[in-house]
């Protein structure tokens, strides 16, 4: 029986709605960005996603998270710099998309049930780390390069404010639990 209320608390209206607008969140973080001469983008993404996963239920953060990149992947441009589509997908710098659904899987598993402002600043830093170590496999999987031009190109250069991104997200969760709580029971 509680599963059925859980279930049912997911598709509330006001439940949708929060989701739809954290979906269109992830969707605008993509534009907040500053171009590299490598070609890639530091952005706004992974801090969104990274808030997802501490906010929300697995089920949750993984649909927000898909929506997204389904959004994309039909042509509606939410990825970085109003890229979209498939083909984008699957060029050097998708992996990084790819890696914000195993990041909104895993930190909600992961995370517990109570706010443990330690652990969750190491849980989204690990995110983090998560979110470039596949990203540049990718790049490296797709372009053929080395693992250290891959390292050079695909983590160096995004790793420090990922980090920095990652631990502000982890000391604003209570806040935004706080919110999405708060908008559930209204």
């Amino acid at each position: 029986m509680e599963k059925n209320m859980v279930s049912e608390k997911s598709f509330t209206s006001k439940a949708l709605v929060i989701k739809a607008l954290f979906a269109a969140v992830l969707c605008v973080s993509a534009y907040i960005s500053i171009p590299l001469p490598t070609g890639a983008h530091i952005t706004f993404l992974n801090f969104i996603v990274l808030l997802i996963a501490l906010v929300f239920p697995w089920q949750d953060s993984l649909v927000i998270t898909l929506l997204w990149l389904v959004l994309g992947a039909i042509g509606v441009p939410v990825f970085i710099g109003g890229n979209a589509g498939i083909g984008y997908l699957l060029s050097g710098w998708g992996g990084y998309s790819f890696s914000f659904i195993i990041v909104a899987v895993l930190l909600p598993l992961l995370r517990g049930k109570k706010y443990n402002r330690l652990f969750y600043t190491i849980l989204s830093l690990a995110g983090a780390v998560v979110i470039d170590i596949i990203g540049a496999a990718w790049l490296m999987a797709v372009t053929h390069i080395s693992i250290k031009q891959a390292f050079m190109m695909g983590f160096l250069p995004f790793i420090p404010l990922d980090a920095l991104k990652a631990i502000v997200v982890a000391q604003i969760v209570p806040q935004f639990q706080k919110l999405i709580t708060f908008s559930s029971e209204s």
